[in-house]
């Protein structure tokens, strides 16, 4: 894997296969989620676009959330990227974006979750993304600021995302 140097240097795709160039997110605040539309933590999405709305009320210009779909864990989003984004917004009325479906671990893990994972381990150390819904906080300077569980709640991460809105790049 090519070494990136910061999280502005990804350019993962979309659903439509268009690079989407991290570095369009500079100085901003963004929260990366592994989704699955079919999983017990599947209403999260609720939690996230009640997250994502609240703070870009105060904050419109400086965060984002980015959803990636992925197939990984007992195949709990096998749907197209057409059919997921489909079913964020009917279901969740998700308006952040979802990306294209990826691979978070193994050797066709995109460069992006395999960065996530050097830069912030999970518990003993495990560079492995251990189930869907698992969130990464990067901050304004492009680190990595957070790495949460599946099961820790959206709304359990405002606080430190505005923390994170608070310093300057």
């Amino acid at each position: 894997m090519a070494s990136a140097a910061s999280f502005y240097d990804f350019k993962p795709l979309d659903k439509r296969g268009q690079e989407v160039p991290f570095s369009d997110y500079k100085g901003k605040v963004v929260l990366i989620v592994n989704t699955a539309s079919q999983c017990g933590f599947t209403p999260q999405f609720a939690g996230l676009e009640a997250l994502n709305k609240k703070l870009k009320e105060k904050h419109p210009d400086d965060f984002v959330i980015l959803g990636f779909p992925c197939n990984q864990f007992r195949n709990q989003d096998p749907g197209t990227d057409e059919e997921i984004q489909n079913f964020c917004q009917v279901n969740y009325g998700v308006t952040f974006p979802i990306l294209k479906k990826v691979d978070v671990n193994g050797d066709n893990a995109i460069p992006l979750f395999k960065w996530l994972k050097d830069e912030k381990p999970g518990i003993m150390g495990i560079k492995s993304v251990k189930w869907n819904f698992e969130k990464f906080l990067i901050g304004r300077d492009g680190k990595v600021a957070g790495r949460w569980a599946s099961t820790t709640k959206p709304e359990a991460l405002e606080k430190p995302i505005l923390d994170e809105l608070a310093k300057t790049a």
